[in-house]
């Protein structure tokens, strides 16, 4: 009998291991859970992929809805139109929440937010201003403008209809005369369904709100949902956090920096691997961003001033120069509203810059020119003595004993010599009465 109770436990326990843990009995209930997302920073590939994946682990998960916490000053109208056919036809409720206070949902944000099933912001926080503009901070062509620009107050229009004639109407002025609204404004207009201070106190009234989507008509369940916040990866971290304005510039200005350094005075290799990394990631910063390439222009001419001005001296002209034409270009870098590089950051990094070239590349340079006074180097147009006859070598005698080699052989004992060079570590030395040539 103990034998046949033994026998009966190993059964059940194989078959619990195979079967999974037993079902929850029917009508126990189950806790629902938010997925929250965090969206900030300009419209990329890296966040567009991050909040496709989100939504596509919350509906495995079987989530109540996602959250999208927003803070974005646009981006790519092809990356937006990707990320609002997510939205629309994602498998459950996506809800926006504009969100922290002092949050954007401008140009590309705007039409996130109204493509939400549910759309809501923080106090203090804006939305609108949603006119195209051209890639590298171009003027469009009047008639592509236009083009562009209608598809895009049309595209805003639809999205907003379901919130509203006002909504729509502001939509499409959003887009044509990239007017914005704050919270407040966004609310009495029918943008958005409601304002929140935070993701609990949102979460707490859109309990039990009906919600129409791809996933036909669900019932909200979320005053006690579970939040699972789902982080980016430490690498999509790393690449969204670099893609800001200030950052972008200071990474290009240090690559070139370090890569100028290294080649000014090669062999360290420290310096051109770092310079290498640092403009590599200021390039793809900038990518993202789309860069004005007028401002790209100036800083790059900016260089070339500094450059110049320690190859041929001007008195400190063209450094002055090149200070106001790198203010320029970085000034002009970014032309996206909420994009804007602090004054403060681009004088401090022109007069870096400039100290840089000043201060550490010419003395560098100098360094270079300057007669070695250590090594054999330094032995280079010395006056030494022949200790033993030169046919074509021996011995000779300048500031030591040294193995030489006679250019104007023979040159016997005893006879001064100027040495002009050498092969490794023999000297190469002529008769003083030939001179130095």
């Amino acid at each position: 009998m103990r034998t046949f109770g033994r026998l009966q436990l190993v059964i059940l326990i194989v078959f619990l291991f195979v079967m999974g843990p037993p079902l929850r009995a029917q009508g126990e209930p189950t806790r629902p859970s938010v997925v929250v997302l965090t969206f900030k920073g300009p419209l990329s590939g890296i966040l567009v992929d991050y909040i496709e994946r989100g939504i596509e682990r919350a509906e495995q998960q079987g989530a109540e809805a996602v959250v999208i916490l927003l803070d974005t000053p646009g981006g790519s109208i092809d990356l937006m139109d990707r990320l609002v056919q997510a939205i629309i036809n994602a498998p459950l409720p996506i809800i926006v929440f504009v969100y922290p206070p002092g949050a954007h949902a401008s140009s590309a944000g705007t039409f996130i937010t109204l493509a939400a099933h549910i759309a809501a912001m923080a106090p203090n926080t804006t939305i609108g201003a949603a006119s195209p503009v051209g890639p590298g901070g171009q003027e469009i062509p009047e008639t592509l403008r236009k083009k562009v620009e209608n598809t895009l107050a049309e595209d805003a229009e639809q999205l907003a209809a379901k919130r509203g004639r006002k909504a729509a109407e502001w939509a499409r002025k959003a887009v044509l005369e990239a007017v914005a609204a704050d919270a407040q404004e966004a609310l009495e207009l029918g943008l958005i369904d409601l304002m929140a201070g935070d993701l609990n106190e949102l979460l707490q009234r859109i309990d039990g709100w009906e919600v129409e989507g791809a996933f036909d008509t669900r019932v909200l369940h979320t005053a006690n949902a579970q939040i699972v916040e789902m982080p980016m990866s430490p690498l999509e971290d790393f690449l969204n956090r670099i893609i800001t304005p200030s950052l972008a510039l200071l990474l290009i200005t240090l690559g070139v920096q370090l890569l100028l350094a290294e080649f000014s005075q090669p062999g360290g290799y420290v310096a051109g691997i770092a310079g290498t990394i640092a403009l590599i990631l200021g390039i793809y910063a900038l990518g993202v961003l789309d860069a004005n390439y007028a401002g790209l222009a100036l800083i790059a001419l900016a260089f070339v001033l500094f450059i110049l001005d320690i190859k041929a001296p001007t008195h400190g002209a063209l450094t002055l120069g090149g200070i106001i034409t790198f203010i320029a270009g970085a000034a002009l870098l970014f032309y996206q509203p909420f994009m804007e590089i602090p004054w403060k950051t681009i004088i401090a990094l022109a007069l870096l810059t400039a100290g840089f070239f000043v201060f550490i590349i010419a003395k560098v340079l100098r360094a270079q020119k300057r007669k070695p006074w250590t090594g054999i180097e330094a032995l280079v147009g010395k006056e030494g003595e022949a200790r033993t006859d030169l046919n074509p070598t021996g011995l000779v005698y300048v500031d030591g004993l040294w193995q030489a080699e006679a250019e104007d052989p023979p040159i016997p004992a005893g006879s001064k010599v100027i040495v002009v060079g050498h092969r490794g570590l023999r000297l190469r030395v002529r008769s003083a009465r030939s001179g130095v040539s």
